[in-house]
């Protein structure tokens, strides 16, 4: 499998076991088991391979679907935080190459959905300004619905009491 072919198959599945149930139909236990496996499975076969990219598009990509991944599986056998530090590391030199786009701001908000850091939204509001909302596609008002949901609740797993 390419490298482009397994970093949207990563991002679709991850992106599907986020968002199971969402759309009110039941979550099974044995599906969200096997969505999380398939998930974990896809993330580390993805980040053991080692695989980078190229461009700076796909260097983007390889991250967004490593964050993606790491963030929607909840296993973890100890490696987990080390290994989306490796991958934030590496974000922060993409993310200064990456030209304004749907994938920057998709990087950014898989960005600030692990270190919660201001310049990361305010990068991404100055992107979503410069597009027309008149004729924005179905991925970017996609995109900034799941911006402004990581930015309108940070901590989605933890209460946090006033």
């Amino acid at each position: 499998m390419s490298l482009s072919a397994e970093t949207v198959a990563l991002q679709r599945a991850a992106h599907e076991l986020m968002y199971l149930g969402v759309d009110g139909s039941p979550i099974y236990s044995d599906d969200l088991s096997r969505r999380n496996g398939e998930v974990y499975r896809l993330t580390t076969a993805l980040y053991d391979s080692g695989a980078k990219g190229g461009t700076a598009e796909e260097q983007a990509n390889v991250c967004l679907a490593l964050l993606m991944g790491y963030s929607a599986s909840f296993i973890d056998h100890g490696e987990k935080q080390k290994h989306v530090q490796e991958i934030l590391d590496r974000c922060w030199d993409i993310l200064e190459v990456l030209p304004a786009s749907l994938l920057k701001l998709r990087l950014l908000t898989a960005c600030y959905g692990e270190v919660f850091d201001e310049p990361l939204a305010d990068e991404g509001r100055a992107i979503i300004a410069s597009w027309d909302s008149s004729s924005l596609t179905t991925e970017q008002q996609e995109a900034i619905a799941e911006f402004l949901n990581v930015i309108d609740n940070p901590y989605p797993w933890e209460e946090v009491e006033d």
